[in-house]
Formats: structure tokens, C-alpha cells, sequence
């Protein structure tokens, strides 16, 4: 077990900076030349952390646009499997070095990652969907809920419309139009109890943090959060986890 001065000495905040000074750099000339970006809610950002960013997730086009549009430095923990990326998005997540966590276990470092970053006043950016394979919002799985009441970290929802079919687009010359709206930080959040009672709760809050960023997308992608009874009916067909009983690490293995 790592004492907290090992801890943030493994995982310092904020983590390669250099590349990251040059990332930020392509996705600013990226967003203004290559897609009509629109930005609400710039100042809901706090200055200083520990804050848990948690946006939805519809295309693996997401992660650049938090990158490009938080100021603060922002570490991740996210999957590495992007089957349906470009190959030089599958390589991002290595050139920003993403903390890892396969999709369908238990990650021991993006939770020693994560306790770390807070600690250290930092903001740290996690999916609460864990993945995305639909668009439209679905439940969320139990990591952010648990990393904020682990951590102690306020949260800050983040609402991404637009990003899902954006290089369709772009090869068609099309300049895509994507709208990033910033919620008001909430939280923190506090789960007590053990086993299953406590496996509830951390659901009933990961409904919490879902109905914030339900506030900063248009109805129609609402989802299972919806209140058309015809459009929570569509989402329950795309609702579930795909990764239920099997690891990411499975489908890795298939590819190959």
C-alpha cells in the first residue's frame, strides 16, 4: 500500500506537460478552423480543484474536445479500446497519457490515480457512461459516483452535442457544429453502507450526476433520462452495459 507521499510522487498533478502544451495547441487550431464550436458556461470552471469533471460520452471525440475547452490541466481516466477511431486517435491516449481502467473491471491505478490528483487539488475528467456505443445518454456506471465519494471531490457536468460522426463529416468537407455546455459544480457526494446497499447508492448518485448533464443536451438525446415514455422506451434498447460479465481486455483479445 503506498503511504500519500509515494502516492503523488507516482501520480503527480499535473503530468506531461510539454506534450500536452503542443496537444493543446493542435486541438485550438483543430476546433476554430475545422468545426463551428459553440461554448456556454466558460464561467462554472472553478480556478482550483479537486473537481471531477464528468461530460457524456457519444463519440471517442469527446476527450479532445474537454481537452481543448477546460484551462486547467486535466488528467483522465478513460478506456484504450477505440476500435471505430482513426488509427491516429487510438495512438491519443498514450501521446496525453490517460490513466487506464478496461472497461468492465476493477481498476486498482485510475483509483490510486484519482485519489492522487485530488489530493493535490487537481481536475480529474471520467465518462460516467463508461463508453460510447450509443447517442443518446444511458445509465451511468458506478466509477464516478465512487471516485467522488472516495475522493471527496466537487463535480462539474459537461454537456457534448455534435462530435458523434464528426470526421464523416470532415471528409465530406463539412465543417461540423459542436456545442460544449459547463454546468455548475455540485457535490461533493457521500455513500454509506457496504456490499449491495452501498452498490445502490452509488447508482442512485450516478443517476445524480447523469440528470445534471441531462440539463445541457437537447431532449432528444435524453435518453433513459427522458420524459417521453416513446423516447426512454427507444434508449432501453441501447441502455446496457456491453461490457456486463466481460472485461475490455476480452474484445482486445478478439481483435487479435
Amino acid at each position: 500500500m503506498l503511504n500519500d507521499e509515494a502516492l503523488l510522487k507516482k501520480y503527480p498533478y499535473p503530468q506531461n506537460q510539454v506534450a500536452r502544451f503542443f496537444i493543446k495547441a493542435l486541438l485550438r487550431f483543430f476546433f476554430r478552423f475545422f468545426t463551428k464550436l459553440e461554448v456556454e458556461g466558460l464561467e462554472n470552471i472553478p480556478e482550483k480543484g479537486p473537481i471531477l469533471v464528468v461530460p457524456n460520452h457519444f463519440d471517442f471525440a469527446d476527450s479532445p474536445a474537454v481537452i481543448h475547452v477546460m484551462p486547467q490541466p486535466t488528467e483522465f481516466i478513460a478506456g484504450f479500446n477505440m476500435p471505430h477511431a482513426p488509427a491516429f486517435v487510438r495512438r491519443f491516449p498514450h501521446w496525453y497519457k490517460v490513466y487506464p481502467a478496461h472497461r468492465g473491471t476493477a481498476s486498482t491505478v485510475a483509483m490510486r490515480a484519482a485519489k492522487a490528483i485530488m489530493k493535490q487539488d487537481g481536475f480529474l475528467c471520467i465518462f460516467p457512461e463508461a463508453g460510447s456505443w450509443a447517442s443518446v445518454l444511458r445509465p451511468a456506471r458506478p466509477g464516478a459516483a465512487f471516485i467522488a465519494v472516495e475522493t471527496g471531490a466537487r463535480l462539474l457536468p459537461i454537456g457534448i452535442v455534435g462530435t458523434l460522426g464528426m470526421f464523416d463529416k470532415l471528409k465530406s468537407f463539412e465543417r461540423p457544429k459542436i456545442t460544449i455546455k459547463i454546468g455548475k459544480p455540485f457535490g461533493p457526494l457521500t455513500a454509506e453502507g457496504r456490499g449491495r446497499k452501498r452498490r445502490e447508492k452509488l447508482d442512485e448518485l450516478g443517476d445524480e450526476i447523469m440528470l445534471k448533464i441531462k440539463e445541457l443536451v437537447p431532449a432528444e438525446l435524453h435518453g433513459i433520462y427522458s420524459d417521453d415514455p416513446e423516447l426512454r422506451k427507444e434508449a432501453e434498447k441501447v441502455a446496457a452495459y456491453p461490457w456486463d460479465g466481460r472485461s475490455e481486455q476480452d474484445f482486445e483479445d478478439l481483435d487479435h
